[in-house]
């Protein structure tokens, strides 16, 4: 039972705690790195998804109605401000993708700089001992990829999400593109004209 008088249980809490020390004892210390590095992609990624769930919905309303309040929305000059607006809102859009493309590269280099660092050990212990237990050097080997698997999960993990968000951002840049229509504004000559 998680909850037990109103506060909750401290031995479930030590046995997950106690579970994640030996993990990453068994792993070395690179999987503090890879943790590390877990997190800081993670806090990216929540990031861009509320960017781009919460805070671009409301910009992009209020560029549209920026443009559209416009005098002039067919010169040459209204096609170039249009341009710098666009690129200017395709880089917000798009801005944390890059660190975040690069941590998910990162991810499973950092384990296998763990893996090579397990693997050191192990032949150091072989070396020193005179040991040719072959027990002992599966567990030592054991050990030795743990910190690959969890830079491969962490970067499975952070791929989809990259992928995800880029199509958006390319989907959301692409639809404030239609709505800024080259074309007649409010107070262009043509609507004098009519008048």
């Amino acid at each position: 039972m998680l909850i037990s008088s109103g506060s909750i249980d401290v031995t479930i809490l030590s046995t997950i705690f106690y579970s994640i020390a030996d993990f990453v004892d068994q792993g070395g210390p690179v999987l503090w790195v890879i943790f590390a590095t877990c997190f800081l992609l993670w806090l990216l990624i929540l990031e861009r998804i509320w960017y781009l769930r919460i805070a671009w919905p409301r910009q992009s309303r209020r560029l549209v109605a920026q443009w559209n309040a416009r005098a002039d929305c067919r010169s040459w000059r209204a096609k170039k401000i249009r341009e710098v607006t666009v690129s200017e809102v395709s880089m917000q859009l798009h801005a944390t993708l890059p660190l975040i493309k690069v941590l998910v590269t990162l991810c499973p280099l950092l384990g296998l700089l763990g893996t090579v660092v397990g693997m050191i050990g192990v032949f150091e212990v072989i070396a020193v001992s005179g040991n040719d237990d072959a027990q002992a050097m599966a567990r030592g080997v054991y050990r030795a990829t743990i910190p690959t698997m969890a830079g491969l999960v962490v970067a499975l993990t952070g791929i989809y999400f990259t992928i995800r968000l880029q199509r958006v951002a390319d989907r959301a840049t692409g639809r404030l593109v239609e709505r800024l229509v080259l074309g007649e504004g409010p107070g262009s000559t043509t609507e004098v004209l009519k008048t």
